[in-house]
């Protein structure tokens, strides 16, 4: 099946900014692995995926991000563009091993020269830095005592937090802890397709717990340091659903949705592991240490809510643990992009009225959405109508929940520009810019002109 939108959903009225007010903040995102390049360049340590992705058969076609869209050296254009599109918002991760080669200890005065040009950089031209810490890139020494495993990742994460914080916290205000948390653990130490590689429980729920307890340790640490800071942490989500109406899927539903929605959020709320759906993440418990249920909890200041898809789930005893398949899109007959994750735009509106309706989160963000399909210049000109038809049909549910009450503030497209989509390399393309990986010449699409248009014509 081609990347095609089909049963398109009735006319809708006409967005604009506006309708979300006047306070809601508008933005792109983006990752440092996935964009900068320049992976040995000033005094730059090596990170997991530079290790996993030299690894033959581990990312599509052999591909890396040693230079991706080369933004280490092409920012202050990549800015400019951003400016002349009127976007507002920009999200971007510190790469750890930039700063710390080691991970610890030797801080590397190039990296922080570089973030401090960028950040300034924003600021001149008017465009609010959003600083994600931890976008998937350890330090591949820390790996080499544990990564996450290792329960000593608390001590070095808040290291690592805290020179952040102290060099950039005079310019940043919005600060993200860790991005997508359960894919991070799962797709690296437990299925093993994404950097560093692990496989196996062994290596997954000691990574969960140490990844839950420095969630809610760098969120305090950024808050002691900065306490007028805005501070969120974000996760992947996905609204799931059985495939039939019968008790056995209802319940792997359930499992699911604990295992890819719940696991990181509850803990930060106070609420605990959501064990009692997940009986074979009692395991865990063997990693708790005295006080850790008060430690894993933190107030935030949003929730960042990351939503591409919807998950339908039917029941599978031979699946181990879970006992669940997710039935894929193509399976289906629904509408998918080139990640093969369906386009169901009501999935957000459900997802935020899920989160929503949790005590403990004072706001939720949407820090990324977005859709990759098949994109290709042509004549000097990327049409892409399928992608601006995908954000109209997202913000109109988005908008939808918010009128109902939600209390969602923000909406940041991904990406801004085409990058390294980490273990499907350059293939998939989800940015508002082409870019040509030979040349690096970026060209606006279609969606990218659409979304320039649509935050200048409703601001005030």
């Amino acid at each position: 099946m081609p990347d095609t939108l089909t049963n398109p959903v009735a006319e809708k009225p006409v967005l604009t900014r506006s309708s979300f007010g006047q306070d809601f903040q508008w933005g792109v995102a983006t990752a440092a692995y996935q964009i900068e390049g320049a992976h040995s360049a000033a005094g730059k340590g090596k990170s997991i995926w530079d290790v996993f992705s030299a690894k033959r058969g581990k990312v599509r076609k052999r591909h890396n991000g040693n230079t991706a869209c080369d933004f280490f050296n092409r920012f202050p254009d990549d800015l400019q563009l951003m400016q002349a599109m009127g976007i507002p918002n920009f999200r971007f991760s510190l790469s750890w091993s930039r700063l710390l080669p080691q991970g610890t200890g030797e801080v590397n005065q190039a990296g922080l020269d570089y973030y401090d040009r960028l950040i300034d950089h924003c600021l001149e031209l008017g465009i609010t830095p959003w600083v994600t810490l931890y976008h998937w890139d350890l330090p591949q020494e820390l790996e080499r005592r544990g990564g996450w495993t290792n329960r000593d990742i608390l001590g070095w994460f808040e290291e690592y937090t805290a020179l952040c914080a102290h060099r950039f916290g005079d310019r940043v205000k919005h600060w993200m802890v860790l991005n997508e948390p359960m894919v991070f653990t799962g797709a690296g130490y437990f299925l093993g397709v994404h950097a560093p590689g692990r496989r196996g429980f062994g290596s997954f729920i000691p990574a969960v717990h140490h990844a839950a307890l420095c969630q809610a340790t760098g969120g305090r640490v950024l808050k002691d340091i900065l306490p007028k800071a805005e501070v969120g942490t974000t996760f992947s989500c996905s609204h799931v659903e059985p495939l039939r109406q019968q008790e056995k899927d209802i319940q792997a539903a359930i499992r699911v949705d604990a295992l890819l929605n719940r696991l990181f959020l509850e803990p930060a709320l106070g609420l605990g592991y959501p064990l009692d759906d997940l009986k074979f993440m009692r395991r865990i418990e063997k990693y708790m240490k005295p006080g850790d249920e008060e430690v894993l909890k933190h107030t935030f200041d949003f929730i960042g809510i990351q939503n591409y898809t919807r998950e339908v789930v039917k029941y599978a005893f031979w699946t181990p643990f879970i006992q669940a398949n997710l039935v894929p899109a193509k399976k289906r007959g629904v509408p998918y992009t080139r990640m093969n994750w369906e386009v169901y735009p009501e999935g957000i509106y459900h997802l935020l009225h899920k989160y929503s309706a949790y005590s403990g989160i004072p706001k939720l963000i949407i820090t990324e959405n977005g859709a990759a399909f098949a994109d290709e210049v042509y004549q000097g000109q990327v049409h892409d109508p399928l992608r601006v038809d995908f954000l109209q049909r997202y913000l109109q549910q988005v908008l939808h929940a918010k009128q109902e009450g939600v209390n969602v503030q923000g909406y940041f497209v991904w990406s801004f520009v085409d990058n390294f989509e980490w273990a499907e390399g350059y293939d998939p393309r989800f940015g508002l810019v082409h870019v040509d990986f030979d040349t690096q010449k970026r060209t606006i699409k279609s969606s990218g002109y659409w979304f320039q248009q649509f935050l200048k014509e409703s601001r005030k």
